[in-house]
């Protein structure tokens, strides 16, 4: 039998903490040179300075330890813990005062309302939006994404028939990414959820946006479908901040899952030019 692993839910705390600022403040190294490489191939000058202002942006946060971006989201958390790991302690207790510690140690706006109609400010970013992820052995693996809803709000689902194919899942993101236009602060990644069930395929599309930029899905089938729906997004011509140009998206990350006989259930998620994760193991 394993040994089991002691983790003491203070550890998480911490972890939570560190990566909220960590992510809300220093952009991820493939987002930044995607940008950078955005930035030196596109041709209008007015979508040329936006992208050097978002460059310009993300080296200043990260020197100055300043937010990336005024809307600091709402905590995604996703853990992955191993079969022989006992946390000491609530782990989603843990996880939340680690985003309260975090949000609070990087003067982070707070930005969650207790109901969702009464709209309350909880005053401390919390609740986070949890999720779990169980593997064998005793690693435990901390992601945190935070979402701002510039972009959040543009995502979509729908429930497509399996006639529909691989045609009516690519229109349905060109058409989704047509609708959101300037608002999700584009250059965008565009995470996309294809089968299990209505939820499933919304889970599978934010966890796609936490791949890295230019790793295409291993799949051939699913690394075409990619390249052919990110060439679409950016024939749009909405560009960088919506001012034209050749970068409407830096990328498409399909996650697929198996499905029933009747449905194609499709989601569509978007991340802004920031696309903010940060993972770490403890």
């Amino acid at each position: 039998m394993s040994k089991l692993r002691f983790i003491d839910a203070a550890v998480i705390t911490q972890a939570v903490a560190d990566l909220c600022v960590d992510a809300n403040i220093c952009i991820g190294a493939d987002m930044y040179a995607a940008l950078k490489t955005a930035h030196g191939a596109e041709l209008s000058q007015l979508a040329k300075s936006a992208l050097q202002d978002l460059l310009q942006n993300a080296d200043i946060a990260q020197k100055e330890k300043l937010a990336l971006c005024q809307d600091t989201g709402m905590a995604v958390v996703f853990i992955s813990i191993g079969d022989t790991v006992h946390v000491q302690g609530n782990i989603e207790d843990a996880v939340n005062e680690g985003v309260r510690q975090g949000y609070h140690k990087g003067y982070f706006r707070s930005s969650v309302v207790s109901d969702p109609i009464k709209r309350t400010n909880t005053q401390d970013n919390t609740p986070a939006v949890i999720y779990y992820d169980f593997l064998q052995g005793d690693t435990l693996k901390i992601t945190v994404a935070p979402k701002g809803f510039g972009s959040e709000n543009m995502s979509a689902l729908k429930m497509l028939m399996p006639s529909d194919g691989i045609e009516g899942v690519e229109e349905f993101v060109v058409q989704t990414v047509k609708a959101a236009g300037a608002n999700p602060c584009p250059p965008i990644v565009v995470g996309v959820g294809v089968g299990g069930t209505m939820e499933k395929a919304a889970l599978l599309a934010k966890q796609a946006l936490l791949r890295d930029i230019g790793t295409p899905h291993p799949n051939p089938f699913w690394a075409e479908f990619e390249l052919r729906t990110l060439s679409r997004i950016n024939a749009l011509g909405i560009g960088a901040a919506g001012f034209g140009g050749k970068t409407t998206a830096l990328g498409v990350h399909v996650l697929p899952y198996p499905t029933h006989i009747a449905g194609l259930p499709v989601a569509v998620n978007i991340g802004c030019h920031a696309t903010r994760h940060k993972t770490k193991e403890i």
